[in-house]
């Protein structure tokens, strides 16, 4: 039976020979796993992602939420998907033992949460976002915040949201208007609209959390003046019970061409002036801590393009495999039997394309999920400081390149189906149209390319941007012990030299005033960099393969490892060179996109 949500052996190649999961339970905190817990935990992963989240992914698409009566509807199927996720531990997955968690390295927490991606992105979406607002009390919120709020979160009867966007700002957070008005019991009321929150009204659980950007009425301008509170939809008791109903109204739902069964809502805040909220730490702060939040989210919904473009191509394949049509270019005889598609060269261009995206981009969403583990398991502060620096550089290209990439593999899943690929009578038009929201979510291509080249790649002297460069050399000069590969190296590292070089001119640019020149066209920038990175990660799958080469004779386990050859040749020869052009523009400032006006248009 074909793989339908990832590849088995592929995921066992990346935790145990790429990035080496075994070696986490050398730490004290995952000295209680080995290699058997970590696979029992993907095993159930799969089980019930295939079991309870697979089967109603179709029937989301077709009857998303509905308003009804100030709330919104689900179809039934979600609640109990939903239970068994929590009640097998996955909501709490990597959290302490003692507070209900498996303690699992967050490698292993992703890696099994990439099941239920692959199978039902809207439905895994209210696990993802109750995650995120667990994380964010438990880091900031306080004694009385934790017991009353977070406790219930772990024990699955509340969920959470962050309620963010506004109508008038949308991406532009410094413009928020939401105010909170500090109240004589400590609490503040809120009052504002927020729209497109995600899982912001449901019936399943009991409660739902909602973290609110908010400005107070001494707040300065910009993003130096957003506080963050936590608004329940139900107010909660001193022993725990839920009271009233707190002033928070679902004002009604968005359409989306995709990711159909996650309510995406419009919510008022306070339109009876009785919204109450509490603040979270100290005031003015609140976007800092919100960060924390956004960037999970940021990983998460990278993860989710990459699923989605994984589900497309293992169903395409599998299609490939199945279908018969046409004969090769040199069958002239119209009576000799069709091929499967497979064997034409342009269908396995197109898969070989998807393999490369999407197998390139789930090394990288592990690696960075195996860097956050370092980031609090390394044995000095400054090895976790290193693994921290080196995870916020890599954030904005963990969430955008495979949002962009994984959506073009989507593309070519649809194409290699033909007429069939078009129809909803298959699910890789539902794949691609759900990927389509991930270039949005948690902030466009243009944002995420703007604190890359902004912010991320001159931090601290430009010491993460430094760290990468030694990886990816560390990882040049292993390969040369290759010959085989030999023609993959030499294109990466002609790529990271010339990148280095149009990176350092464009911080000139930004030192020296040119701000609006040199972040004009960063959106190539991030396209570049994204490519630079994916194409060392293939290189380090590529050494991984021919040292399994060199260990087996088995023919299955031969056939893998040339499989991942293939992709990394692919990407390596194929695409990392044409990111010369786009460099030629940077280099040459191209000011075609900055020096369009609008009366032109």
């Amino acid at each position: 039976m074909s793989e339908t949500l990832l590849s088995s052996r592929n995921l066992a190649f990346e935790l145990y020979e790429v990035l080496d999961a075994e070696a986490l339970t050398q730490r004290p905190r995952f000295a209680d796993h080995n290699r058997e817990t970590f696979d029992a935990a993907i095993d159930t992963a799969r089980s019930i992602a295939e079991e309870l989240f697979a089967p109603h992914n179709r029937k989301n698409d077709e009857h998303e939420p509905q308003y009804v009566d100030g709330g919104a509807v689900l179809i039934p199927e979600v609640e109990p998907a939903l239970r068994a996720f929590h009640e097998a531990g996955f909501l709490n997955a990597t959290r302490d033992f003692e507070h209900g968690g498996m303690q699992l390295p967050n490698l292993l927490s992703q890696a099994c949460f990439a099941h239920f991606q692959s199978a039902n992105c809207a439905t895994s979406s209210y696990s993802m976002l109750t995650m995120g607002v667990a994380n964010l009390i438990e880091a900031f919120g306080s004694e009385e915040q934790k017991a009353r709020y977070l406790q219930p979160i772990i024990d699955g009867r509340f969920f959470g949201t962050m309620a963010l966007t506004e109508p008038h700002a949308g991406s532009s957070l410094s413009d928020i208007r939401t105010k909170a008005e500090p109240h004589a019991d400590g609490s503040y009321r809120i009052k504002g609209n927020k729209i497109f929150i995600s899982g912001g009204d449901q019936p399943i659980s009991e409660n739902i959390v909602h973290m609110v950007l908010a400005k107070l009425p001494d707040a300065p301008p910009g993003v130096k003046g957003i506080s963050l509170f936590l608004v329940p939809k139900f107010h909660v008791n001193d022993d725990g019970s839920l009271g009233a109903r707190n002033d928070v109204t679902l004002a009604g739902l968005f359409h989306k061409m995709g990711w159909r069964g996650t309510t995406s809502t419009a919510l008022n805040f306070g339109d009876n002036g009785e919204c109450v909220g509490y603040l979270v730490g100290k005031p003015h702060a609140g976007l800092s801590y919100m960060f924390q939040m956004m960037n999970e989210a940021r990983i998460g919904v990278g993860m989710g393009a990459i699923m989605l473009g994984y589900a497309g191509y293992l169903y395409s394949l599998d299609y490939a495999r199945n279908r018969p049509q046409g004969r090769q270019p040199d069958g002239k005889d119209p009576t000799s039997a069709q091929i499967s598609i497979i064997e034409h060269a342009d269908v396995r261009r197109m898969l070989l394309t998807q393999k490369a995206y999407v197998e390139g981009s789930f090394d990288l969403g592990l690696y960075a999920a195996r860097l956050f583990d370092d980031t609090h398991t390394l044995a000095t502060t400054e090895e976790r400081q290193q693994a921290l620096e080196l995870l916020d550089l890599l954030t904005p290209i963990v969430k955008s390149w495979p949002s962009e990439f994984c959506l073009k593999a989507n593309e070519l899943a649809i194409q290699i189906l033909g007429g069939h690929g078009y129809t909803r009578e298959y699910p890789v038009e539902q794949y691609y149209r759900d990927n389509r929201l991930n270039p949005i979510h948690e902030g466009t291509h243009g944002i995420q390319s703007l604190d890359l080249l902004g912010r991320k790649v001159s931090m601290n002297g430009g010491a993460a941007l430094k760290q990468l460069l030694k990886l990816i050399n560390a990882c040049c000069q292993r390969a040369s012990a290759h010959e085989s590969l030999t023609a993959l190296r030499q294109p990466l590292e002609q790529l990271v030299e010339r990148l280095q070089a149009v990176t350092l001119a464009l911080l000139g640019d930004l030192m020296s005033g040119k701000v609006n020149q040199g972040l004009a066209n960063s959106a190539l920038y991030l396209k570049v960099f994204g490519h630079t990175v994916i194409g060392w990660r293939w290189l380090e799958q590529a050494i991984r393969a021919e040292e399994g080469l060199a260990k087996t004779s088995n023919a299955d386990e031969q056939a893998f490892y040339r499989g991942k050859l293939q992709a990394a040749r692919y990407f390596l020869t194929w695409e990392v060179p044409s990111c010369h052009h786009d460099l030629a523009i940077l280099e040459a400032r191209d000011d075609t996109c900055l020096g369009m006006q609008d009366a032109w248009f």
